[in-house]
């Protein structure tokens, strides 16, 4: 059982960790990940935003913890359906104590797993480039679906629609299943498959009696030493999720979102010497209004989700 209380959001973000006591593997969009021993990853959950696929330069304050925590509480849930990758260790014993606030309420200790090179995105509404696909051919990533549907509509059950994973810095590619099988096996590639489409259908429910409705979402997956399949990075987040109020949702429209939509939407209106951002780095400076309704809209989708009341030390 994973123990979760809510972290107090620091008034000091951090967007990029400095840990001089851990080699350092590699970071993501939002993660930097460290070796701990041979068998061992220590995931530092940052406060950065990507946005078109460019890092900002401004955090936005507490997200790293409030992911960490709505990850903890998934992992939690869903592990009756799908090993996870956490350790159960407490992550601030692996630092020394002058880094530990870097990694308090921001981090977990994960089994060090070989990732398998597969988005699994599973779909269970008709949103984003979704949208767009199945205008042009009734279709989404190439899976039939019914004719009439809307923006926003909820599919008759959702579908799988893998994607390879890119090189750092490049767009995902959808793929087909058949793709995937050719990739990784057709024992594999069939169970991912199915245990995604588990995981969604449970968390969905789960998120719906909250008054979320999780519109589609992507998993990732490793193997362990042994070979056994294994849930790893996060699970059913803002970041990695479409997380749609109830009380806002209308079939025919975007629903308002729980994740960095304000900035998207501010990205898209910007003008630089009279044009539109070209979504290539540097990316423009946020307002911090736009920084503290994304902030705000992180914090309240944890409160919804998991009845947690995260403390935001910025607000005065």
């Amino acid at each position: 059982m994973t123990s979760l209380q809510a972290a107090p959001i620091s008034a000091t973000s951090l967007h990029t960790s400095t840990l001089a006591s851990l080699p350092l593997l590699a970071r993501g969009k939002v993660r930097d990940n460290y070796a701990v021993g041979e068998d061992r990853i220590l995931m530092v959950a940052s406060d950065r935003l990507s946005a078109f696929d460019v890092i900002l330069s401004q955090p936005i304050p507490g997200k790293g913890a409030l992911l960490t925590q709505m990850a903890l509480f998934w992992f939690d849930k869903l592990g009756h359906i799908c090993p996870h990758h956490l350790t159960g260790d407490v992550p601030e014993r692996a630092v020394t104590a002058d880094e530990v606030e870097q990694v308090r309420g921001r981090s977990m200790l994960v089994r060090r797993l070989k990732p398998l090179p597969v988005e699994a995105v599973v779909r269970g509404y008709l949103a984003g480039s979704g949208w767009k696909e199945y205008q042009a051919s009734q279709s989404v990533c190439g899976v039939p679906l019914p004719g009439g549907l809307k923006n926003a509509s909820k599919l008759p059950h959702p579908i799988y629609t893998p994607a390879a994973k890119a090189a750092a810095g490049e767009h995902d590619e959808n793929i087909t299943f058949e793709q995937t099988v050719g990739m990784i096996g057709a024992d594999l590639a069939t169970r991912i498959r199915d245990i995604s489409i588990a995981l969604y259908q449970a968390g969905a429910a789960i998120a719906l009696a909250k008054g979320i409705i999780i519109a589609d979402t992507k998993f990732e997956f490793g193997l362990d030493p042994q070979g056994a399949l294994v849930l790893m990075d996060e699970v059913l987040t803002p970041d990695s999720s479409r997380f749609w109020p109830i009380e806002s949702y209308l079939e025919g429209s975007n629903p308002p979102s729980y994740d960095k939509q304000f900035v998207r939407d501010w990205l898209e209106q910007v003008r630089i010497g009279g044009k539109p951002w070209d979504k290539r780095p540097p990316a423009p400076e946020i307002p911090l209004e736009v920084i503290q309704k994304t902030a705000a809209k992180y914090r309240e989708a944890l409160q919804r989700l998991t009845g947690l009341d995260p403390v935001d030390e910025t607000r005065p």
